[in-house]
């Protein structure tokens, strides 16, 4: 066959390729491709073309935590609710004056003109300071002793964690002011005794850090919110604006007892003077005093020209007459704080003493004089470490304006209570009632003349004892 050379198993290999060929051409499938394409171009020709359809692509849902989605757990008892911010956005307020026009004003408009007239009139009343001196300790204990919180005295006054409150100096009428971290601004007259007794304004976009009745005209409220200082004038129903600033303000405290003028603290550890009788926002001076953080500022009783100011791990004595705009150096500088801290504040008299208040779970007692550390000690059963609880606020040390040698500090042992210390580290007395107070007290206030003393918490409640 002319292969001759090759092997058998390639000849065979050769003939089955052969046979396969002539198999495959017998079969004419050349013939039957070209028929089928005939056939389908035919029947597409009268095929009305859809348009094809988007393809929408399903994402698949992501698990939500119920706590970002603020849904409460279905048939888990709560046992306790928490303040938070409410979902509805609230419209922004205004610059410049506002009308002291409260929330709820379209339903209970005859009561807030009660607590509007209330506030105006105790105001007008002065204070009698003649025999006023501060009482020996036996005498204070007693009177501490006395002081009781129940059930009528507590409300919720506003909406979300409490971030400052003053009282009003009246010896007649209980009136608390309050500000919460959504710049809310509750007065409450706790003297009335009725569900009516209490009202939210908004004054403020941001939280309210510090607030003040004037000392020379209780008519007048300052309150520093982040971004403006504003003084709440009852005579006139207005919410003045004082100033303004991009820099968040922290904390202020009036330099006279006038009130014509105030220092401010700033978050990011600068400090601002501020006179109210000068047109215009803002402040009369800005100074770098080289903190990382000013979180409370106040001024020397006796000695208005100092002011100690508590920031980071930083706390200073300054004098505002040499404040410049750079290089600023404290007098005297308050050393040993480890971690950051809450507050500082000279002791209400004198200024003898200064109690600091620290996130290393220790107060500290300084002689202000020359500035020695003269207690170190821990926070009896008042482990509170808040620098690390977001739902609380660093709980601050208050002295009593009664007595000079007394301070007060939120605490959270069981049961919830508010200590009273001596300045020598002896813990006199603790306010607390198990059945009306289950939640810590981290802002106080204590009234200047009679045995008064308020507790905020992070729900917007406040405990009058």
């Amino acid at each position: 066959d002319g292969y001759s050379h090759l092997s058998a198993y390639e000849r065979k290999r050769l003939k089955n390729i052969t046979e396969n060929a002539k198999f495959f051409a017998a079969l004419k499938l050349h013939e039957v491709s070209a028929r089928l394409n005939q056939l389908t171009a035919k029947r597409q020709s009268h095929v009305t073309k859809r348009a094809k359809p988007k393809k929408v692509e399903v994402e698949a849902a992501r698990r939500r935590s119920m706590r970002l989605l603020r849904v409460e757990p279905l048939d888990v008892p709560l046992l306790e609710t928490f303040a938070r911010p409410e979902a509805e956005e609230y419209p922004q307020v205004l610059v410049g004056p506002l009308p002291m026009v409260p929330e709820d004003q379209a339903e209970n408009s005859k009561w807030t003109e009660a607590l509007l007239g209330t506030w105006m009139r105790i105001s007008e009343l002065k204070a009698d300071d003649a025999d006023r001196g501060t009482p020996d300790i036996k005498r204070y204990q007693e009177s501490l002793s006395s002081m009781v919180l129940s059930e009528e005295n507590i409300r919720k006054v506003v909406k979300a964690r409490v971030c400052s409150m003053a009282i009003h100096p009246s010896e007649s009428t209980i009136l608390v002011a309050a500000g919460d971290k959504l710049g809310h601004v509750g007065l409450w007259n706790v003297s009335c005794g009725s569900e009516e007794g209490a009202h939210v304004f908004i004054p403020h976009n941001f939280q309210v850090n510090c607030m003040h009745f004037s000392p020379c005209n209780p008519a007048h409220l300052l309150s520093l919110s982040d971004d403006t200082l504003r003084c709440g004038d009852v005579t006139r129903a207005v919410f003045d604006e004082i100033c303004r600033s991009e820099e968040n303000f922290s904390c202020f405290d009036f330099l006279e007892e006038s009130a014509c003028s105030a220092i401010v603290g700033h978050w990011d550890g600068d400090v601002a003077v501020v006179d109210t009788r000068t047109p215009g926002m803002s402040s009369e001076l800005s100074a770098d005093i080289g903190f990382r953080r000013t979180r409370t500022v106040h001024v020397h009783p006796v000695h208005k020209q100092y002011f100690l100011a508590a920031g980071s791990v930083d706390v200073g004595v300054f004098d505002v007459r040499y404040l410049k705009a750079k290089g600023n150096k404290p007098l005297s500088s308050l050393t040993g704080h480890t971690k950051s801290v809450a507050s500082a504040y000279f002791s209400p008299v004198t200024g003898s003493r200064v109690v600091t208040v620290c996130a290393d779970d220790k107060l500290r007692i300084f002689n202000s004089k020359n500035i020695q550390v003269l207690l170190i000690f821990e926070k009896q059963s008042n482990k509170i470490k808040t620098h690390k609880n977001s739902q609380l606020k660093p709980v601050w040390a208050v002295w009593d304006p009664k007595q000079e040698h007394c301070f007060l500090v939120g605490s959270m042992a069981q049961p919830r209570q508010i200590q009273i210390f001596q300045d020598t580290g002896n813990l006199l007395h603790s306010l607390c009632n198990v059945d009306c107070l289950g939640s810590v007290c981290s802002i106080i206030v204590v009234h200047p003349s009679q045995n008064i003393v308020v507790g905020g918490n992070s729900s917007g409640r406040l405990h009058v004892f």
